[in-house]
């Protein structure tokens, strides 16, 4: 299949399309605007429906409704938006419905700034919104990535019926790469008996539903919810080990973090250092497994994040106290450097210039 070159933000419109989206509810937020605006052009040409929301919270409850009825449905924003959509993806949660939601984000708290930043891993491995719940997560490091995992996220989504977000950031939305868009291994997909696809008879016990007043029925409801939950931490586990047998250092780091530690890792050979690379693709669930088997020449776990530290919670729990882990983090829109990481490297070594 024939390469082009396109920008990140487009061509998750075009990924979204090429795996059967026909709905798309947002609203406008640097740095994510290419997104929507693609699928207002784009989406009504294959036979889907685009439509701007008044609000994020108006967009939410639109995905919410599409999804109820059965609809391959995205949503997109930044991350004060996101934080808008919160409670509409904890109904969506509780409801069993499938969807995806794109999150490239920005700096923060607050409004923040418009630049790439990574200080949403709270908020999109540990759930913004009330409530026992949880959502897979994918941090993809390319564009390439970027459009295979948003064409997985819709299979994943309604093979547990659960929200997938993709959490990118300013970079990914806005740098330009080649991508190959490519078919993806298909799943058996569960049908969805469950959706309200047509009008429903009287008596039905068809209901999409969250609320569950009585203790007795809601407690059961979250233990199967949690069910799935332990299918995906066994089945969807994604990540990637580069250079870690006999590393000095591992650094853990995903997403455009994780391509400057690979430039880092350059820089460094020619210093006889060694540096490693765990590289989580899904942050939830978090692949714990990748920390199992440890080199015992590895000095120490690095977190390298583009926060002030979010991600190092779950390296130091994978971890297990066997290693120090150190950080290194530059919050608020700034990129951090190779030989900035170079640099914490040879600290961490006791050889700091």
């Amino acid at each position: 299949m024939e390469k082009m070159l396109m920008k990140g933000n487009e061509a998750v419109g075009a990924a979204a399309i090429k795996a059967g989206c026909k709905y798309f509810f947002g609203y406008p937020i640097t740095p994510q605007n290419e997104l929507p605006e693609y699928m207002s052009r784009e989406l009504p040409k294959n036979g889907g429906t685009y439509l701007q929301a008044e609000s994020e919270i108006g967009a939410i409850n639109m995905v919410f409704g599409a999804a109820g009825a059965g609809a391959r449905v995205m949503t997109s924003s930044s991350s004060p938006g996101i934080a808008l959509k919160q409670e509409g993806i904890s109904y969506l949660c509780g409801a069993e419905l499938p969807c995806v939601i794109v999150n490239m984000s920005r700096s923060g708290p607050g409004l923040g700034g418009i630049q790439p930043a990574q200080g949403d891993y709270f908020q999109a491995t540990r759930g913004g919104g009330n409530g026992d719940y949880y959502t897979p997560v994918y941090a993809p490091a390319s564009i390439q990535e970027t459009v295979d995992l948003v064409q997985e996220a819709f299979d994943v989504a309604d093979t547990y019926r659960t929200p997938v977000i993709i959490l990118g950031d300013g970079m990914i939305g806005q740098m330009m790469e080649s991508v190959e868009f490519k078919d993806i291994q298909k799943r058996r997909l569960p049908q969805k008996d469950w959706a309200l696809k047509e009008h429903v008879e009287k008596g039905s016990k068809k209901l999409i539903n969250s609320l569950y007043i009585k203790p007795e029925e809601m407690e059961p409801h979250l233990q199967k919810i949690f069910g799935k939950y332990d299918v995906i931490k066994k089945e969807e586990v994604r990540y990637e080990k580069f250079n870690c047998e006999g590393a000095d250092v591992v650094a853990v780091a995903y997403g455009t973090v994780s391509r400057i530690v690979r430039n880092a890792i350059k820089k460094l050979e020619e210093d006889g250092i060694k540096l490693g690379l765990i590289r989580p693709i899904t942050l939830w669930p978090f692949p714990f497994e990748a920390f199992d088997e440890i080199s015992p020449e590895t000095k120490a776990f690095l977190s390298v994040e583009m926060s002030m530290g979010q991600m190092i919670d779950d390296v130091k729990i994978a971890n297990a106290g066997r290693l120090p882990v150190e950080f290194y983090g530059r919050p608020g829109g700034i990129v951090p450097k190779p030989i900035e990481v170079v640099d914490k490297v040879k600290e961490i070594l006791g050889g700091a210039k």
